[in-house]
């Protein structure tokens, strides 16, 4: 022992002192250490998009494993943003996929479409069984993360799918759906979209069943492109937590498609999550405002030149180079989700990264391989590993739980009926 014990004792709180600065983790271990602990849950991803575009939902020599040489120069098609190889790398643990098929298909037909995604996103999701998992359940998105798999989801997007039938409805959630999306860019018979003139105002009566029918089931209400009287309209009906599987804030990007506040403030009351969505015209205000400009300045120019389309051609590849078109970053995304946090808690927002469906160009975030670069940013910022695990995948843990509860207490409920129309 020290002859000069007060000396060792006054060590003891200087070492105290200094021993959190000296452990202090990194923003990058800290991203690490969450994402290690709850991998990402994404909330929407157009892979089977893009196995009907590229291929007609044809699988035979489709490696998923690595769709990096997917590309087709001459067609001016880029890569796909999605494989197993980037899905591990990006620390993707569970991911919904959407089985979207256009809006502008009939009904009758559209809900052939979606019967086919679901079917070509099964068949991908067997033929990778040691890394894929589907998963229709809560229980079953625990067992797959914990046995090291990707679970697999799948969500309808656009209200179109379901031919405004309750019967086909059921019958998609008993092939495993377990969201859909009340609109696409279009209204339906029975909803109005964010991206169209509204017929509706809001749901109709029709409409609103739809919304209790899905919570009775167990089905989760996505209220991404839909209006904001529908999103109210669907949040007075709700009795179970909604999402936005892809959407931002409209404070930060204007578009309709994101979610204005007065919204985000109902939605903290039911319990659900905004799913922030990358792509550039919906996170970056700079990137909208300078389309609408550019679009403006090609219909100006068309009026001016109608006999003569290649002047008005070179006069808007000449206002190009005057305004040369912003880019959407990584930070913008960040800020959509710092905007949510702060309005309403960081216990009501998710990512939802729309890859392979029109996320491309956003600077930082390449594919579904950059997910630890956005838990960076958002750990340099300050949250804490608690907060990112919540982001990651605890907060759409929670609320697929709460559906479920839901659904569970009210499993003994007549189905809501509605009359057929042929």
């Amino acid at each position: 022992m020290s002859s000069r014990p007060w000396i060792a004792l006054a060590v003891v709180p200087l070492l105290c002192a200094t021993a959190p600065l000296a452990w202090a983790a990194t923003p990058e271990q800290v991203a690490a250490q969450a994402l290690a602990e709850a991998p990402v849950w994404d909330g929407h991803n157009d892979v089977p998009e893009q196995l009907r575009d590229r291929r007609k939902d044809v699988l035979a020599g489709f490696d998923f494993a690595d769709t990096m040489n997917t590309a087709d120069p001459a067609k001016g098609i880029d890569p796909m943003q999605t494989d197993l190889a980037r899905l591990h790398k990006g620390h993707v643990g569970a991911q919904f996929w959407s089985v979207y098929v256009s809006a502008t298909l009939p009904e009758p037909q559209a809900v052939q479409a979606v019967l086919e995604q679901i079917d070509v996103m099964k068949r991908v999701v067997a033929a990778n069984p040691d890394t894929m998992m589907l998963a229709t359940s809560s229980a079953d998105v625990e067992k797959a993360m914990k046995q090291g798999k990707i679970a697999s989801l799948l969500g309808m997007e656009g209200g179109h799918s379901i031919g405004s039938s309750l019967g086909v409805l059921r019958q998609m959630y008993a092939l495993g759906a377990r969201y859909m999306t009340l609109t696409h860019f279009k209204d339906t018979p029975w909803a109005d979209s964010a991206t169209d003139a509204p017929q509706h105002n809001g749901l109709t009566p029709f409409g609103k069943n739809v919304v209790r029918e899905m919570q009775r089931i167990g089905m989760l209400v996505d209220l991404s492109h839909v209006s904001a009287k529908t999103m109210a309209d669907a949040l007075d009906v709700a009795k179970a937590p909604v999402i936005f599987s892809h959407s931002g804030a409209i404070a930060v990007d204007g578009h309709p498609r994101n979610v204005p506040d007065a919204i985000l403030d109902r939605l903290k009351a039911n319990g659900g999550i905004v799913m922030v969505n990358f792509y550039p015209s919906y996170v970056s205000e700079a990137v909208r405002q300078w389309q609408a400009s550019r679009a403006g300045e090609a219909t100006r120019q068309g009026i001016l030149h109608p006999d003569a389309p290649e002047v008005a051609k070179a006069a808007l590849e000449a206002w190009d180079k005057a305004h040369p078109k912003p880019v959407a970053t990584l930070s913008d995304i960040a800020d959509h989700i710092d905007h949510i946090v702060k309005r309403i808690g960081a216990d009501h927002v998710g990512l939802g990264g729309d890859f392979d469906g029109g996320s491309v160009g956003v600077e930082g975030m390449p594919d579904v391989s950059a997910y630890p670069a956005l838990f960076t940013e958002l750990a340099r910022r300050g949250y804490s590993k608690a907060d990112l695990e919540k982001i990651s995948s605890g907060n759409m843990m929670r609320v697929l739980k709460a559906a479920e509860s839901y659904a569970q207490a009210h499993r003994a409920d007549p189905p809501i009926e509605s009359p057929t129309t042929f």
